[in-house]
Parts: C-alpha cells; structure tokens; sequence
C-alpha cells in the first residue's frame, strides 16, 4: 500500500543528530514501517519498490539505513558533512514517500517474525534476557536510531549484534556496551559476558 494521496507539503521531516557522529536521524511525521525495523546494510539487499531507500544509498558512501516506525537513520563512511547530507536525504523522503509502501517486510523480517513465533520455545535464558533487552536497553537504542539482537548464548558468553547507528557507534562499543553488561549482571546472572559481533 503505497501513500498515492498524501502530498509532499504534508511530509514533515525533521533530522536530528544521534550519538554516532556518522548517522543521522530523519524523523516523520508519516510512518515510515507500520510494523517491525528493517537494517539495510548496502544497494543489494533492498528489495524491488524501495525508491526512498534506493535513492539514499545512490547518494554514495551511505553504509547502512535503519527504518523503525516514522524514523529513518542514515549511516556514511565519514565522507559526507553531516549538515549536506540532511539537505540530500531529507528531499528525498518528501518527494518519494508517496510511492513508499509502508507495509513492506524484508525477507529478513519474516525470518524475524518466524523467530518470535520460535522465541516462545527457547530457552527460558533467552526468553529472560530479551525480556531484560526490552524493557531496559532497547527503548535508549531505539530513540537513538538503533536496535540490539541477540544472536546465541551459550553460557556465560551472550552473542549480540547492534543494529543501525549503533552497528559502527564508538559508544555501542563501549558505554552502551558496558551498560548492558551492568544491567544483565545485575538483573540475569553476574557473570555473564556480552560479546558484539
């Protein structure tokens, strides 16, 4: 369902810095995904009816694009001003919105939803720390225009990776990183490691 009746005057888009000095976030007043986030990490793994995303990435040296409600958080190498950047992507989302199909899901996103259905039978760890990860960490990652996934755990280790502009942040490395180790040793078990991948 693409948005055919509403006019680019009516898209409102406001861009906000995030703590990774390389992303910026486009805030919406329209939604962007009606449901779940989507992680796009390069041209080849956005799919046919994409035009904002794929006019994004064709802007050159954009390394990832995070979409999570009514927020796009776009991701350079270093090689943009931050500043020019908002002034390409933010036209884009404007002008293009009206053929942007807002219930769109990735291929990877139905392997998500697949997960969920599956998350009811894992283990009662998992089950714990994503419960944690939501209520305490996600909200933080998510206002900033990124997400947290756990990959495995296999006692003590917890494989994670960070999505959006937490994906290349220096702070997901390290105070993100240390907060969440803080917050599962204190609320899951004290000697858990929390390794990014």
């Amino acid at each position: 369902m693409t948005n055919k009746n509403t006019t680019t005057e009516e898209v409102k888009v406001r861009p906000q810095a995030t703590p990774n000095p390389h992303a910026i976030k486009f805030i919406v007043n329209q939604t962007l995904k009606q449901s779940g986030k989507v992680s796009y990490r390069g041209l080849t793994e956005v799919q046919d009816g994409m035009p904002i995303v794929e006019s994004v990435f064709n802007l050159n040296n954009i390394s990832q694009i995070f979409i999570f409600q009514n927020t796009m958080t776009v991701t350079h190498n270093g090689e943009w001003d931050n500043e020019e950047l908002k002034g390409f992507v933010a036209p884009i989302i404007k002008t293009q919105f009206k053929d942007f199909d807002t219930n769109f899901k990735t291929p990877e996103e139905i392997k998500d939803e697949q997960k969920k259905e599956k998350r009811k039978e894992q283990s009662p760890d998992i089950q714990s720390l994503e419960a944690i990860l939501d209520r305490t960490i996600r909200p933080g990652l998510r206002a900033d225009g990124g997400d947290i996934e756990i990959n495995d755990y296999d006692h003590p280790e917890l494989f994670v990776t960070f999505q959006g502009a937490c994906g290349n942040c220096p702070s997901s490395t390290m105070g993100t990183l240390q907060a969440i180790q803080g917050i599962l040793s204190n609320e899951f078990k004290d000697d858990i490691q929390v390794i990014p991948e």
